[in-house]
């Protein structure tokens, strides 16, 4: 579980890193707070910061209950798929939002798998 908390953690510095960008970018724009909309390129790095809580909702709860009731190891390894993902639909996001599909689907298949894993490793447990 050591590996999982690590991954877990990984998973919570990259959404801090995305909050910093978005931070700059506001900065760097010119785009006042409370303001969210104004500047194409600083509405790419917010929504990016959102979509990437929006899937930490999922994805924490998921990693944990996946690692308790299935196993750590797997658990840690699609833990680093979804933070692939995210880079990878940051990435393509703020470039071209038409380019976010590859790190979208990453952390789609990641959630899902992580959290499928997790409901029915608890059904059985509790069917036992």
């Amino acid at each position: 579980m050591d590996l999982v908390a690590f991954v877990a953690g990984l998973a919570l510095v990259e959404y801090y890193v995305f909050t910093l960008q978005c931070g700059r970018a506001r900065g760097r724009l010119g785009v006042p707070a409370p303001a969210t909309t104004g500047n194409a390129e600083f509405e790419r790095y917010l929504r990016v910061q959102y979509n990437t809580i929006e899937q930490l909702v999922i994805f924490l709860p998921a990693l944990f209950g996946f690692a308790h009731f299935v196993s750590p190891g797997w658990a840690a390894a699609l833990g680093v798929v979804f933070i692939v993902g995210r880079a990878l639909f940051a990435r393509g996001y703020v470039q071209d939002p038409a380019r976010r599909g590859p790190g979208f689907g990453l952390t789609l298949l990641a959630n899902s798998v992580l959290l499928l894993g997790s409901l029915l490793g608890a059904l059985v447990r509790v069917a036992a």
